[in-house]
């Protein structure tokens, strides 16, 4: 427990911090802002020892002051907060692609935590939660009230116990939902082979090794298909983002030259700007990326650079528009701060921020049923009918028709794979 002596020297000391950052060409605002400066950090002081010793429970230094710090930041926009050293240590499991919790990507809008994006094979994600979806009560205790930190903490807890989540979803009633926590294990590159010669990468988070595990994919894909992978479809859709380093690299991977991203700090001459280099490991081929409203920082840096270098078609619907940069800074043993430091820009100059990406083709999701056109007679039908030599056999008929069956439930993949289809025939015949 801090005294109240140790209090007002971290003010002063504070105070004097603050008051050596003004700008010396004006003497007078010099003045002006240091004693406003003094002033309002003494109210601190007063308005911290006043809670301490009349609030209606006891209430610790540590707390108001790390409640203080986090007030502060949160007020700022919403994704600045402090992390304590529980908090911190979650956030560097979360990059690493192994947490703890429900699999959910969560902000703090209007008081209330609204859903990014679940994360692909985890409790949220099963429960069918979606971006867009509101959280307005958790285990019965209102989020109005908390700060997003708060709310994801109370999120957490033991593997194999259940929180219970009341949602507030657009142009439904409220409905609650019961998840059980787990041991969140990212498998954040999955793929498959689509159509027999298209290469299907889902990434779910940039996480580390991501570019490497990309790599690997498409080069067994490559190995598994009789003539080769003729076209690629990478799809970001509910992919909240992650590392800067990987937003970069798994670009840069399809891209031979140019820039990548920027970003745009207040001081111009920290602006920083990465650009691809040579090498593209799809070798020209034709790429759809296929984006929703739950691609969100690192998913849109990807889909803007291959968009704004015309090295692929964007499909789906507008991403979620998160163009800010975060810098998390450690404060030792008391955990860290993310802090908005720079706005991301596309390679055009582009801001992502509040804006999103906005698709090539907008395809909304949808579900495909088959018209019945009535009674059909084909020549295969016809008595006595000619068999066709090269007709697949009946193994490949049962595959090929399961693999329709499952596009059919994803109208935004059997969109992407047949544009991809269309922009491999007309490479062939451009060439």
């Amino acid at each position: 427990m801090w005294k109240k002596l140790t209090i007002f020297t971290f003010i002063i000391n504070f105070s004097l911090l603050a008051a050596g950052c003004v700008v010396a060409a004006d003497k007078k605002k010099e003045k002006e802002e240091t004693f406003d400066t003094y002033e309002m950090l003494n109210l601190f002081g007063e308005v911290m020892e006043r809670a301490k010793l009349t609030y209606v429970e006891e209430v610790s230094d540590q707390k108001l002051i790390e409640s203080a710090i986090n007030g502060m930041l949160s007020s700022l926009d919403p994704h600045s907060s402090f992390l304590d050293a529980k908090s911190f240590k979650y956030l560097n499991e979360q990059t690493q692609g192994k947490f703890g919790g429900l699999g959910i990507e969560v902000t703090m809008e209007n008081g209330v935590v609204k859903v990014v994006s679940p994360i692909d094979d985890t409790p949220a994600f099963r429960a069918g939660l979606k971006p867009g979806d509101y959280i307005i009560s958790l285990d019965g205790t209102p989020v109005i009230g908390m700060t997003l930190n708060e709310a994801v903490e109370k999120m957490r807890g033991k593997v194999g116990t259940k929180i219970k989540l009341t949602i507030r979803r657009a142009n439904e009633k409220n409905f609650d939902v019961t998840l059980k926590r787990e041991e969140i294990k990212i498998q954040s590159v999955k793929s498959d082979i689509k159509a027999d010669d298209i290469a299907y990468i889902r990434i779910s988070s940039f996480s580390e090794d991501g570019d490497k595990n990309i790599k690997d994919e498409l080069a067994k894909m490559q190995k598994k298909t009789k003539d080769g992978i003729k076209g690629l479809i990478i799809d970001v859709r509910n992919n909240p983002g992650g590392l800067l380093d990987q937003a970069v690299a798994i670009s840069d991977l399809f891209l031979d030259k140019g820039e990548i991203v920027s970003t745009r700090s207040r001081q111009e001459e920290d602006t920083l700007k990465y650009s691809a280099t040579e090498g593209d490991i799809a070798k020209g081929m034709p790429i759809v990326v296929i984006i929703n409203d739950g691609s969100a920082s690192a998913s849109e840096i990807l889909a803007g650079a291959l968009q704004d270098h015309k090295r692929a078609v964007v499909l789906g619907e507008k991403s979620f528009g998160k163009g800010s940069v975060q810098s998390v800074i450690p404060f030792g043993k008391y955990g860290a701060i993310r802090l908005t430091t720079a706005r991301y820009y596309t390679p055009s100059g582009r801001s992502i921020q509040a804006k999103g990406i906005e698709p090539d083709i907008v395809v909304k999701p949808a579900k495909v049923e088959e018209y019945d056109a009535g009674l059909t007679i084909s020549e295969a039908e016809l008595k006595n009918a000619l068999k066709n030599d090269n007709a697949d056999n009946g193994k490949k008929k049962q595959e090929k028709a399961k693999e329709d069956e499952d596009l059919k439930k994803d109208y935004q993949l059997l969109r992407a794979v047949d544009t991809v289809k269309a922009l491999i025939i007309y490479s062939n015949n451009k060439d």
